[in-house]
């Protein structure tokens, strides 16, 4: 079942690629299967169809997968990051998605310093303005960004953004719209060390309208596990 849904969501996501207007429609796009709350059979059983790529919320549920997945996969983490678990995140993961304060950041690069690693880090941007989600506003963005540049331990990769689950999934393509500007605007900017090459922004519910208005990693779990396992 989930290999099938999984090639099912390949599927919808090269159907989204095809009706893109303003985005090149050849223009890849990386499928994180989110496993938060999955145990490590149906991880296997997804990596096993074809899945490449890993994304976790929760840094002690992904230690405890880390050590007996026995698969070889790139790990995301996508969830809210403390900075007291900025040592662990740095040692499991090779994306982190949510950098969203200098704080933050600063915890990062110390921590990748010390075992040697220039750690890949995407800055989240919470366009919307919503309390519930994380994220740095847009008019905030700029000295982020350069701070993580300037870190020696950093490596920024681009931008990710969460949209609200709103009720007719539409209205979260203004908000897509927006935020590929902002990427495209932000590939500009004469950074040091950066490589914009991502923009992370979609989920189950939303990640055709997203690969649509150019998104290039979807985090989808749900349309590939089904519903969370407690």
């Amino acid at each position: 079942m989930i290999a099938e849904n999984l090639h099912q969501v390949e599927q919808h996501i090269k159907e989204a690629m095809v009706r893109r207007t303003r985005v090149p429609k050849d223009a890849p796009v990386k499928l994180v299967a989110v496993t938060k709350n999955h145990d490590v059979e149906a991880m296997r059983e997804a990596i096993d169809a074809g899945a490449t790529d890993i994304g976790e919320n929760r840094i002690q549920e992904a230690k405890s997968k880390f050590d007996i997945l026995d698969r070889d996969v790139t790990w995301h983490l996508i969830g809210h990051l403390q900075t007291n678990k900025a040592k662990q995140a740095v040692k499991y993961f090779s994306l982190i998605h949510s950098v969203d304060s200098e704080h933050l950041a600063r915890a990062l690069d110390k921590e990748a310093g010390k075992i040697g690693k220039c750690q890949d880090v995407l800055v989240q941007v919470n366009l919307a303005k919503e309390d519930s989600k994380s994220g740095i506003y847009k008019e905030d963005l700029r000295p982020l960004l350069d701070l993580v540049d300037a870190l020696p331990n950093l490596r920024l990769r681009g931008l990710m953004c969460i949209a609200p689950n709103y009720a007719d999934v539409e209205e979260c393509r203004p908000l897509f719209h927006e935020m590929y500007e902002i990427f495209q605007q932000v590939k500009e900017i004469p950074f040091k060390t950066a490589n914009i090459s991502y923009l992370s922004m979609g989920m189950t519910h939303d990640y055709q309208i997203a690969v649509e208005e150019g998104a290039n990693i979807v985090r989808v779990g749900t349309a590939i596990f089904g519903p969370r396992q407690y």
